[in-house]
């Protein structure tokens, strides 16, 4: 059912489902990211290829055999934009973006598309709100007669001065406009401070909207998910080292943060989508391995859809070089009989 579902929508356009697109609700759309990966560190990048990673077309037929249902693409809009009103997209950078959304539709998987990296709006967000909302204006119409299967984030990772009370008013804003041109679309949001767990009950969404897919990210104990990551800062070469064995105390902390989460959805009656978890290559693989398989079955289990961060940079499962997947880790997510 959900093959030849995908294999509709690829085809047909959002607009053209009508009435059998309204009758789907947020938890149906959910249902569909099922197993997913980011494609980190490429138009998420300063300038794609910066970071060390150029999509490639081969990228996302790789993807699909290996049994994964959907891509979650992390785009930074705002390098690739006029810095004064009507902030206009650069059509070329626009048209690399469609390229990739229409890669990852050709392959029957469904596409995640957000705003990834707006360092200006999370230290300054007042100043760049209208700059915010203009984006998102000409994301929506540009992409309102694409396929079903394409879903909107509306931001990644609302941090420092984007506070809680701040984001909760931005989202609705934006969120008014999306559904300006795609009222039926599946839109993915999620709470301030990183999209942490713990901030989950500080997002205020607009109760009448039911196509709302909550997302949050998991990197804990972050001690041991960053270890050796140079972004961090000096303290996580210190952390090189550390191990998760999967111990009862080590599996009830983690337990304990999805418990969180599945109240909250419960009470709230929202799906829910893990957007991104993963360790730094630099972790042993062995701990890598036991923390990425029962961080995936803690949500597989609620029910939660998730993508992995991230496909072939320093978190990655693929190797670009040999063109192969890391066994290992990908039969940590992936269990293809």
């Amino acid at each position: 059912m959900k093959s030849l579902f995908l294999l509709l929508t690829i085809f047909i356009p959002l607009s053209a489902l009508g009435a059998a697109a309204k009758e789907r609700d947020a938890h149906y759309w959910n249902s569909l990211i099922g197993k997913g990966i980011n494609l980190g560190n490429a138009l998420d990048a300063p300038q794609e290829g910066k970071w060390g990673v150029t999509l490639k077309e081969e990228y996302f037929e790789v993807i699909a055999k290996a049994g994964f249902d959907s891509i979650r693409l992390p785009v930074r809009w705002s390098n690739h934009t006029s810095k004064t009103a009507p902030y206009t997209i650069d059509p070329e950078f626009l048209a690399r973006v469609d390229w990739a959304i229409e890669q990852a539709l050709s392959n029957n998987l469904v596409i995640i598309l957000n705003i990834h990296h707006f360092d200006e709006f999370y230290a300054l967000p007042e100043e760049n709100l209208e700059r915010f909302l203009a984006l998102w204006k000409q994301i929506a119409l540009h992409y309102k007669d694409s396929p079903a299967t394409l879903y909107f984030e509306i931001l990644n990772e609302p941090h420092k001065k984007l506070t809680s009370e701040l984001w909760n008013s931005y989202l609705k804003q934006a969120l008014s406009i999306i559904r300006l041109s795609n009222p039926d679309r599946a839109v993915v949001v999620g709470p301030a401070h990183w999209n942490s767990i713990s901030h989950l009950k500080t997002l205020q969404l607009p109760e009448q909207d039911r196509n709302l897919i909550v997302t949050f990210h998991f990197y804990l104990p972050f001690n041991f998910t960053h270890q050796g990551a140079s972004w961090v800062g000096e303290q996580s070469e210190k952390w090189l080292g550390n191990k998760w064995i999967g111990s009862a105390s080590e599996k009830k902390e983690l337990v304990a943060h999805f418990d969180e989460a599945q109240q909250w959805a419960h009470k709230h009656q929202r799906p829910i989508y893990m957007g991104e978890f993963g360790a730094y290559s630099r972790a042993d693989t062995a701990s890598r391995i036991r923390w990425m398989t029962f961080v995936k079955n803690e949500a597989q289990t609620r029910k939660f859809s998730w993508a992995y961060w991230e496909f072939c940079a320093s978190f990655g499962l693929y190797d670009p070089k040999t063109q192969s997947w890391r066994d290992p880790l990908l039969k940590a997510l992936i269990n293809k009989k």
